[in-house]
């Protein structure tokens, strides 16, 4: 039987290999997988049934009508059970220059919902006008025509814009406190910044705060300190190259930023709770096939 992380990688067709925006259907991902760069969007949209979804070792249900997100890093593994349907999409933020939309009141509440993973459901009215936009740009996306970059753009962001329409019904984007945007500006800046910088004093500069008080308000707000996030960022990411089996400790490690292999090491063990070595060795064994 294949194992669960033994799924193809995703071959982008050659006049798409330049444009930062990917449309399939979940059929099409169960059959050719993914292997997206470190710098893409996802959003996964379910239009018809009801089932289960594994992300990077998490198992979770899922609904018709709900949406999921993946931040840029989240990603090293995705799964989905047998009966859902629906539309995976991946972007950058160049693509929809998604870091301007904090200073646009229509964007505002996805700009905040990009800055954790979550599922968000939709209510039938708005998941029909959804569904419809989202037909378009299969279409759109499979023509290879003129101008099809920015006739996606377009549609897209359409899509977005039903999608906040639809966070503000739920109240999932009151207001910002200055709290919540120095938390927004952390996590922001630690996605672009961790292999860089490791300490809450690097961060806390960029945001002029002191350190003690940014550790203050990402606990406050989170339930974890600033380190610790800044420490499972790191982990995330070495755990998502490491089950890649051509990636070897010593090359992940300096790709994250450790000149010491040793210290790289014991920051995997005291983070994950696992060795390096038994962490490739277990992943394959521990990713249950549905």
């Amino acid at each position: 039987m294949k194992q669960f992380n033994d799924f193809a990688p995703l071959h982008f067709e050659k006049a798409s290999y330049c444009l930062p925006f990917k449309i399939h259907t979940i059929e099409w991902i169960k059959e050719n997988g993914i292997d997206l760069p470190n710098d893409y969007f996802m959003l996964i949209w379910i239009v018809a049934g009801n089932g289960y979804y594994r992300l990077n070792l998490q198992k979770e249900s899922v609904n018709t009508n709900q949406l999921l997100l993946i931040k840029p890093g989240q990603l090293h593994d995705l799964k989905f059970s047998s009966g859902l349907q629906g539309y995976v999409i991946s972007f950058t933020d160049s693509f929809l220059d998604i870091e301007d939309y904090s200073r646009e009141a229509a964007y505002s509440p996805i700009y905040q919902m990009f800055s954790q993973t979550q599922i968000v459901s939709i209510n039938s009215e708005l998941a029909d006008d959804m569904n419809d936009i989202t037909e378009i740009m299969m279409k759109e996306y499979s023509r290879h025509n003129l101008y099809r970059a920015e006739i996606l753009k377009r549609y897209f962001k359409i899509f977005l814009i039903y999608l906040s329409r639809q966070l503000e019904s739920i109240e999932l984007a009151p207001k910002q406190s200055r709290n919540t945007a120095i938390l927004q500006n952390f996590m922001a800046l630690l996605d672009k910044n961790f292999r860089e910088y490791k300490m809450v004093a690097d961060y806390a500069d960029r945001l002029s705060v002191t350190p003690n008080y940014l550790n203050e308000v990402v606990k406050k707000l989170t339930g974890q300190s600033a380190g610790h996030h800044i420490r499972q960022r790191v982990a995330a990411e070495a755990k998502r190259q490491a089950v890649h089996p051509d990636n070897c400790m010593k090359k992940i490690a300096y790709d994250l930023g450790f000149c010491d292999m040793a210290h790289f090491s014991k920051f995997f063990k005291n983070t994950t709770g696992v060795s390096f070595s038994d962490f490739k060795k277990r992943e394959p064994v521990l990713l249950p096939v549905f």
